[in-house]
């Protein structure tokens, strides 16, 4: 271990340290998590300025920062299968009510879809705006490779119909959909979980002791799979920090600047989706402002983790704690949410790659022939994109294909995908606490006085295991 790792790996406990005297203080987790994030970009651009790109030193680094980094997303996903199906169980033990569960899934999927086919149009807008073409765009060794990749992957993705992909929501075997298994394992445990649940309302008239003896049973699972959640979410600002060094201590100036026109055309889109977030939030009677305040620990986790899925606990934590939502709700839409109607990876992503490529094939992207397929396609395309690294490229996959553009041309944005990706999961998993935060108001079940307090709420609380 030579010297300058040693140093590194110094400073960074160093870090970790500050962090946790935070938490024994018990400062606030908004609090915590900023300083996280503030201090991971701090180092990680630190070591990109002191070691230069591709430094055996910063790779070295990384791979401890990763211990932490990816150990605290590889938990989140371990209670991931848990509080789905604890959660939504519950939930419809309360309900004993299939009209309400229909109206909820109703709601939910439709804001989902709604919102992507608005996230494509966005898209869209700013690819014109800021006149992206794949023409005349070079390729280095690694765009190649990269490309060669994608179109090793364009029979899976040529093979996914919309009818395909509903039956695989269907679980087939359910135990091996815990495990996570399958990229659509999340929506059918989801589905395995609302059988579940009905089934046991079936039997409370006819068989009241056993009914109640599952309900206990499901209640005690549920208070243990809580606590669970509280553990691991305390981890999160550790985890924050990590993971933005990375990002920043292995990006390339000089690869952004090469493609500066597509980060700033992509951020554009995004930070106008979440506009349109907002609006939606205003629509239904809500504080914006409170809203961004209320969820942006969440925003900052998959923003530095960028996977969709690893945040549903803390999204379903943000969405019942902070917001209001009940939590039967708040696990449709997180759990939804990471597999469909995606607004950044599968909405103004793909959208905008089918413009900036169609032109190389001699294709005007900006005729009604060529956009109304594209966002029907984008929208239709969004439902099973999977919740971790590589749903973007699925997605975009799944649209180029389907309007017979060149997937190789994809490839050349590989140096720049995590900066973009960091923004595209973020918006993601606002899209999602969107829609749960819309169908909950729509139903009149929001809890006001919880979305209304100014008290801060730590989602690492003793506080929040009931």
């Amino acid at each position: 271990m030579s010297l300058p790792l040693i140093l590194n790996l110094a400073i960074a406990l160093a870090a970790c340290g500050l962090l946790y005297v935070m938490q024994q203080r018990h400062l606030s987790f908004t609090k915590r998590v900023f300083t996280g994030l503030g201090l991971g970009i701090v180092l990680g651009a630190a070591f990109q300025a002191f070691y230069g790109n591709g430094s055996q030193v910063i790779a070295q680094t990384n791979a401890y920062l990763d211990i932490v980094g990816t150990g605290y997303v590889k938990l989140l996903q371990m209670i991931i299968m848990p509080l789905i199906m604890v959660s939504i169980i519950q939930a419809i033990l309360k309900l004993r009510d299939a009209s309400s569960l229909g109206k909820i899934s109703a709601l939910t999927i439709g804001t989902l879809m709604v919102t992507t086919a608005i996230a494509a149009t966005i898209g869209i807008l700013m690819a014109k705006l800021y006149g992206l073409s794949a023409v005349g765009l070079t390729s280095s060794a690694a765009e190649v490779a990269r490309g060669h990749y994608l179109e090793g992957k364009l029979a899976t993705a040529q093979d996914v119909s919309l009818p395909t992909m509903i039956l695989s929501f269907i679980p087939e075997n359910p135990f091996l959909d815990m495990t996570g298994a399958r990229k659509t394992s999340t929506i059918a445990v989801v589905l395995f979980s609302i059988f579940l649940g009905v089934s046991a309302t079936g039997i409370a008239a006819k068989k009241p002791d056993v009914f109640e003896k599952f309900s206990e049973f499901v209640h005690v699972a549920h208070v243990i799979v809580m606590r669970m959640v509280t553990l691991v979410l305390r981890l999160t600002p550790f985890g924050v920090f990590a993971l933005i060094t990375q990002v920043l201590a292995s990006s390339s100036v000089q690869d952004i600047l090469k493609l500066i026109g597509f980060v700033a055309a992509s951020y554009s889109a995004l930070i106008l989706m979440f506009g349109v977030h907002l609006l939606i939030i205003a629509a239904v009677g809500l504080n914006p402002g409170r809203y961004v305040k209320k969820i942006f620990p969440v925003l900052a986790f998959a923003f530095t983790s960028r996977t969709s899925a690893g945040s549903i606990p803390m999204s379903v934590q943000t969405q019942t704690a902070r917001l209001g939502t009940p939590e039967g709700i708040a696990n449709f839409a997180a759990s939804f949410g990471s597999m469909m109607g995606q607004n950044g990876c599968a909405g103004i992503y793909p959208a905008m790659l089918a413009v900036m490529i169609a032109p190389t094939v001699g294709i005007d992207p900006f005729t009604s022939s060529f956009l109304l397929p594209l966002i029907g396609i984008v929208t239709i395309g969004s439902v099973g994109v999977a919740g971790v690294g590589g749903g973007a490229t699925f997605a975009a996959l799944i649209v180029l294909s389907a309007l017979n553009l060149p997937v190789a041309l994809a490839g050349l944005l590989i140096s720049i995908e995590p900066l973009i990706d960091m923004g595209r999961t973020a918006l993601n998993v606002s899209g999602s606490i969107t829609a749960g935060t819309f169908a909950s108001r729509v139903l009149g079940q929001t809890d006001m006085a919880v979305f209304d307090s100014d008290a801060e709420v730590n989602l690492d609380s003793e506080e929040q295991v009931a």
